[in-house]
């Protein structure tokens, strides 16, 4: 149950970014994005916090922190029109391996 939490909580790693993103415009701040990223900032914290209890911390820190860095590229390029050059999906594949790795090299 610790991995699934674990991955939830990556998913809400993407809220918050977006969140503050589209939060503060040059009119000024939009409260309710703002809101948005706080929250799930809070049950991101939760949810890796729970998956700690039995993943050990560098590990689950690692895939949150790298869950939350991939989905965040990927919504900056379909929704926010951000580069999709070669390089740059390159260097997330290593990422997503390094995801990859500490899963299979976990014993929790």
């Amino acid at each position: 149950m610790a991995w699934v939490y674990l991955i939830i909580a990556g998913f809400f790693e993407w809220g918050w970014p977006i969140g503050l993103k589209l939060g503060l415009t040059d009119a000024g701040p939009r409260w309710s994005w703002i809101a948005f990223a706080v929250g799930c900032m809070a049950l991101s914290g939760l949810l890796l916090l729970l998956a700690q209890k039995t993943i050990p911390m560098g590990t689950a820190y690692a895939v949150w922190t790298g869950i939350g860095a991939v989905g965040a590229f990927a919504l900056g390029i379909i929704f926010l029109g951000e580069a999709a050059a070669f390089a740059r999906f390159f260097f997330v594949g290593l990422i997503v391996a390094g995801i990859v790795g500490l899963k299979l090299a976990s014993t929790a």
